[in-house]
């Protein structure tokens, strides 16, 4: 084994000619089940948050997008709670955030994505987690307000009066 490599087999940081440490951005999108509560997204967010600071990295952001649907079913599920991760770190943290978010039973899918090479960690700094709105369908109604509108009712068709004639083509309006 090389003297330069941590004996966790991860890189090392790699370190420009002016001694600065450089490391890579990447951002990871994962969909969380939605039946999950608030506490066992946090659970994720925080394992996620030690390995990366473990490996030298540093989390940027978490962003809570909400619950919304998904284009197709995923784990039987037609909706899901998608949490958006920015963090720098060496090459390997990208395998080590997604064996964590394969391990976990309420991670149903994620995609990550390098973002930028060679960025000094002394310049991005920490930003704090954000939370948005999810669909319409979650947010809480006012009280006395139905999820469907009520119709309105129409009247009847002798009240509404004769039909507007229509000119078809290849036939002569009367």
């Amino acid at each position: 084994m090389a003297e330069n490599q941590p004996a966790t087999g991860a890189a090392a940081p790699q370190a420009t000619a002016g001694g600065k440490i450089r490391l890579r951005e990447y951002e990871t999108l994962f969909l969380v089940k939605p039946d999950v509560a608030d506490e066992g997204i946090e659970r994720i967010k925080e394992r996620i948050r030690a390995a990366v600071s473990k490996d030298g990295g540093k989390v940027i952001k978490f962003t809570n997008w909400g619950k919304k649907k998904t284009a197709f079913v995923v784990a039987k599920q037609p909706r899901a709670v998608y949490i958006h991760c920015d963090y720098l770190g060496n090459p390997g943290i990208v395998s080590e955030v997604e064996r964590l978010l394969t391990i976990s039973d309420d991670v149903s899918k994620y995609l990550s994505h390098h973002v930028a090479d060679d960025i000094d960690p002394e310049t991005r700094p920490v930003e704090p987690d954000a939370k948005l709105a999810g669909d319409a369908d979650d947010r809480p109604r006012p009280e006395g307000e139905a999820a469907v509108p009520e119709r309105t009712e129409r009247p009847e068709r002798s009240e509404r009066g004769p039909r507007p004639e229509r000119d078809f083509e290849g036939e002569e309006s009367a």
